[in-house]
């Protein structure tokens, strides 16, 4: 079953779900068809998924904010803001709390630090901040 994990795992997901409800359901269903260690790898995969998710909304949140202070005369201001509301929300409705431990805000703002463009316009960038302006939780505040 293994190496159905490594070549399509598409059908190989859907095959251990169906083989693990049918085990829940009390049906006795042939143990060595399920790929115990590649299932338990998957369902830790599952939480750390979810927080690269929310981890990624931030950035782009912070980026877009960052683009908005360092050029605020762009015509592209509104839009940036625009986009930056509906990343703070994706990131809010994805959030919980137990992963506050494994968000550092401080990292991410770097990664949006690095992701500023030279130059927008022609225009090199005005002043930003060299550390986080803002907390998680006032980013993910409605």
């Amino acid at each position: 079953m293994s190496d159905l994990y490594e070549t399509d795992v598409l059908t190989w997901s859907e095959r251990q779900a169906e083989l693990l409800r049918r085990r829940a359901a009390g049906e006795r269903v042939n143990e060595d068809e399920i790929d115990w260690l590649n299932v338990a790898a998957e369902i830790g995969d599952v939480g750390k998924s979810q927080v690269r998710a929310v981890r990624a909304h931030i950035i782009q949140a912070l980026l877009l904010d960052l683009k908005a202070r360092a050029w605020p005369d762009s015509r592209d201001v509104p839009h940036w803001l625009a986009e930056t509301r509906l990343h703070r929300d994706d990131a809010r409705d994805d959030y919980l709390a137990s992963m506050r431990d494994k968000i550092d805000m401080a990292k991410r703002y770097r990664r949006a630090l690095r992701g500023m463009p030279d130059t927008i316009d022609g225009q090199p960038p005005g002043p930003v901040p060299a550390e986080c302006p803002m907390t998680l939780e006032e980013l993910i505040a409605e």
